[in-house]
């Protein structure tokens, strides 16, 4: 019995051996947990018991991947058995709420395709975690906020409402990158951008707290319709550089990165509809604080010659979201359409400036015309009543020309009344057939001894010493070759400056051309050769010709002007400017210098 139990623990013992000699291929997938909250972390570790090659991961849609592949490899002889581990492990964090499916994983293993099951993970609601240390998304969560700020949540019907997108970053993070995601739209409203040019770190409370802040965005609103109107959010992509418990070996923090996705959070204004009670009949819209008249170029006039009446409103509010009222003149008047016009500017209290149109009227006969008084409404939210003002009463009177007989009772017939003129003859028009005639004698005159005579004889003589006065003094002017030089210089500033005029709009030729006028015009008052051109040089010679050092900064400064816009954006009415200043600096210089 004893022989046989031996025999027989041997072939088993022998037979486990062979066993695991032939152990299976394994290559599996392992999640840290299945259900997890949106603010927590989830490890995938990726593992096989023999050596692989053409590791291939799946896309982890759904999560973000924190770190990794991170890979081991681990040998190890057990009782004379040799076992093999290799994995691949990643750390992610879900993006949102939700089911997802971590898809297969493949590896080639001794020439043959291996892939793992699918995970199934449920992503829900996030989790309080007490003793966990909050990750650099939880602190980043809790030192960057993106806000929008109205400065009206409940305006009348066509009222500026302001918006400044602040992003405020709490002195504890860094942000080292933002690009936007979501720009809003402004629908139903008329919007404005006012353009922020660059950003610039202030200081300021969130929450009782003290943050830092930028204002990232700028909007003026004028909503055109009632009721509760969206503004959707602004999003944005953040790269937040947030500090660890580790330091380098200057003792120095050192910083994780992490990108974070902010929302300023979708406001409601709620729009109130103007008022029904005492609105004007001829109300068209005008919602703020205005001044109205009615302006005429000139009161006394002659017949066929042209005057100008402007109906302008000046003020606050919503200057171009409304109509002029119309200008109402007699009939013997001739009136043109009127031309609009509009100087109007936007900030961050709204619309401000005047708006015109402009009427050119041609009298055509001879008398006395009223333009009555005209009359503007507009709401004005402050007070939240409505106003109108009316324009006084003005006369033109038109002094020479043709009479007729329907201006006399222009102002007392009735508007539907049509009343007979009589033909009045102006200086163009034709003329009844003369029937009497007025003849005269036709005389022939003599030349010879008239006056005509004398003057052909004696200019000859009179224009030779005019003419040897003007060759000396070209000659003169020949030789003067200091002269000369300046007067080509002068000639050329003039030139130069003309040019610049003329490339307004078109950057680089604009400035290119004013700084050779300015050049062109140094060499001609202080005799200047281009070699001597440092601006050490041309202030001590100006101040040494009696040039204010008002003027002379003036000169210096549009220099560097002219440098520096080479290499900045400009807008037409910066280049507007700079041609003033030019303009002013040198008939400044011109008055003041002194040779």
């Amino acid at each position: 019995m004893k022989i046989k139990f031996l025999i027989l623990t041997f072939f088993i013992c022998f037979s486990g051996v062979l066993f695991s000699q032939e152990e299976e291929v394994q290559f599996e997938a392992n999640a840290s947990k299945k259900k997890l909250g949106v603010n927590e972390r989830l490890r995938v570790e990726f593992s096989m018991n023999k050596d692989g090659d053409n590791f291939v991961p799946p896309s982890f849609e759904g999560f973000r991947v924190l770190m990794g592949p991170n890979q081991s490899v681990s040998h190890s002889w057990v009782n004379g058995k040799r076992s093999f581990s290799k994995s691949y492990s990643y750390v992610l964090t879900p993006l949102s709420k939700g089911n997802y499916t971590i898809q297969q994983a493949k590896v080639e293993i001794e020439g043959n395709t291996y892939k793992t099951t699918p995970i199934k993970i449920e992503v829900t609601e996030a989790v309080n975690d007490p003793n966990a240390p909050p990750s650099a998304d939880d602190i980043a969560d809790d030192n960057l906020h993106l806000v929008a700020e109205v400065s009206n949540g409940s305006p009348y019907l066509n009222e500026a409402v302001s918006v400044v997108y602040k992003l405020y970053v709490s002195p504890s993070i860094n942000v080292s990158n933002f690009l936007p995601k979501a720009n809003p739209t402004y629908n139903n409203f008329w919007s404005q951008d006012i353009k922020v040019t660059r950003f610039q770190v202030e200081n300021g409370l969130y929450e009782g707290k003290q943050y830092r802040y930028v204002v990232l965005k700028r909007v003026v609103l004028y909503p055109q319709k009632t009721g509760s109107l969206e503004i959707e959010p602004l999003s944005l992509d953040v790269t937040v550089d947030v500090p660890t418990n580790r330091r380098d070996v200057f003792g120095g923090r050192l910083f994780t990165q992490t990108n974070k996705t902010v929302t300023a959070g979708q406001r409601i204004i709620k729009v109130k509809p103007l008022p029904e009670a005492g609105k004007p009949a001829g109300f068209t819209g005008a919602v703020g604080q205005f001044d109205f008249d009615v302006i005429t170029s000139k009161s006394d006039l002659k017949a066929n010659e042209s005057l100008t009446a402007k109906i302008q409103v000046t003020g606050k509010g919503n200057l171009k979201l409304f109509n002029l009222p119309k200008l109402t003149l007699p009939s013997s008047l001739e009136v043109y359409e009127p031309e609009h016009e509009e100087n109007v500017s936007t900030n961050l209290s709204g619309m401000s400036g005047k708006i015109s149109d402009n009427y050119t009227i041609v009298p055509q006969f001879k008398g006395k015309y009223p333009i009555p008084g005209v009359a503007f409404s507009y709401f004005d939210p402050k007070e939240e009543k409505y106003k109108t003002v009316t324009s006084q009463q003005s006369l033109i009177n038109v002094y020479e020309g043709p009479s007729s007989a329907a201006v006399a009772n222009e102002a007392t017939r009735d508007s539907d009344a049509i009343n007979k003129q009589p033909i009045a003859t102006l200086g163009d028009q034709f003329r009844f057939i003369k029937l009497d005639t007025n003849l005269y004698a036709k005389e022939a005159s003599v030349f010879f001894g008239s006056i005509l005579y004398y003057i052909l004889l004696l200019v000859p003589l009179l224009l030779i010493p005019i003419a040897i006065l003007i060759g000396k003094k070209r000659a003169a002017m020949a030789g003067d070759v200091v002269g000369n030089r300046v007067r080509k210089a002068n000639k050329l500033a003039k030139k130069y400056l003309s040019e610049a005029k003329r490339n307004l709009g078109n950057k680089e030729a604009f400035y290119e051309s004013l700084e050779r006028a300015l050049h062109n015009y140094l060499r001609a008052k202080l005799k200047l050769v281009t070699s001597e051109f440092s601006k050490e040089k041309i202030s001590e010679l100006l101040l040494s010709k009696n040039v204010e050092k008002q003027g002379v900064d003036n000169f210096i400064a549009l220099l560097k002007s002219c440098e520096l816009a080479r290499y900045s954006p400009s807008t037409t009415a910066e280049m507007q400017s700079d041609y003033n200043k030019a303009a002013e600096v040198i008939s400044l210089i011109d008055k003041q210098f002194k040779s």
